[in-house]
């Protein structure tokens, strides 16, 4: 069973008073997705962060892309050992303040790629898109020495020293598709591409703390059935974003999420029957509406409005 949320920002605006008024408790923290690049937090700055959203009636639920992990530690270079051991003490300290599930990357040198931030969807609204063919050219990056091998290599080694931690701590750790989820970008491997590529990484660590967290455009642009893959992945899919695309890999575009090629209702009801309990799912990637400037592509307010509702009516229809 899935639960929505919504990204909020890390300090209270009107943000976080409409996700109450539309019935969302569970708050996701993406400092990212509001033009923060903070990766580093101490233990009372989450105990702070909670405490603070608790007294306003929220839920520190899932803290993703603002997370201690390194490029040493995804790419298996000399110092990983030590960017490890403080992952390994956020982990601890997501534990001891109840925030359940840390979603994490494996994208190394070249992270989340966009070449287009102005698509005109449905009624002039703007989505954002990606074509590999303008990712071309350009310096090495120097990351594209690794194989796939070694990439994958520095994974299961990752996750054979934290995914006991993160039992300990009781924390589920989902790991996010690559994006766009092609064999490389730039010259640098990608592992995280593919079903059955998730499948070999799922069992390094046999564990439910060691899950997916279930990005369905990138499924999609993989190509996957979108509902078969929720069946297949099931109680390891420990953290959702709900969201369209139009295309493959190497050149696709985000739809408004009633009007892509995946069947979401289909998705939902395999959700609902697949999933463990309390499973926590936010919209992604939403469409630059009426009214916004589009500084922020793909997380403005009025299109993640929008896709709550939506996904309320597909939960209420499937139940």
């Amino acid at each position: 069973m899935v639960r929505p949320a919504l990204v909020l920002p890390p300090e209270p605006d009107e943000r976080w008073e409409l996700a109450k008024q539309m019935g969302v408790r569970d708050a996701v923290i993406h400092p990212l997705e509001i033009g923060d690049d903070k990766t580093n937090w101490t233990f009372d700055e989450l105990r702070g962060l909670k405490n603070w959203l608790e007294a306003d009636g929220l839920e520190f639920s899932v803290i993703e892309g603002s997370v201690p992990l390194t490029d040493r530690v995804r790419l298996g270079l000399e110092g990983r050992d030590e960017d490890i051991a403080e992952f390994k003490q956020f982990v601890r300290d997501c534990g001891e303040l109840g925030i359940s599930t840390i979603c994490y990357d494996w994208m190394g040198g070249v992270r989340w790629a966009r070449t287009e931030a102005h698509n005109e969807a449905r009624g002039g609204s703007l989505v954002t898109g990606y074509d590999n063919a303008k990712m071309q050219g350009g310096p090495t990056v120097p990351a594209s020495e690794q194989s796939r091998e070694d990439i994958f290599s520095a994974l299961a080694y990752f996750l054979e020293e934290v995914v006991p931690v993160a039992e300990e701590a009781g924390v589920k750790l989902g790991l996010h598709p690559d994006d766009p989820p092609r064999e490389s970008v730039r010259g640098v491997p990608r592992i995280a591409n593919s079903v059955e590529n998730y499948e070999r990484i799922l069992n390094v660590v046999d564990s439910e703390h060691n899950g997916v967290t279930f990005c369905q455009g990138n499924f999609a642009a993989m190509g996957a059935d979108v509902p078969a893959a929720i069946r297949r992945f099931g109680e390891k899919i420990n953290f959702v974003h709900f969201r369209d695309v139009e295309g493959d890999a190497d050149e696709f575009v985000e739809t408004w999420h009633d009007n892509g090629p995946t069947d979401m209702h289909a998705a939902m009801a395999a959700y609902q029957e697949a999933v463990g309990p309390d499973v926590v799912m936010r919209p992604d990637h939403v469409p630059t509406m009426a009214g916004e400037d589009n500084s922020n592509p793909g997380y403005h307010t009025k299109g993640r409005m929008f896709a709550i509702g939506y996904m309320r009516g597909l939960l209420e229809s499937v139940e």
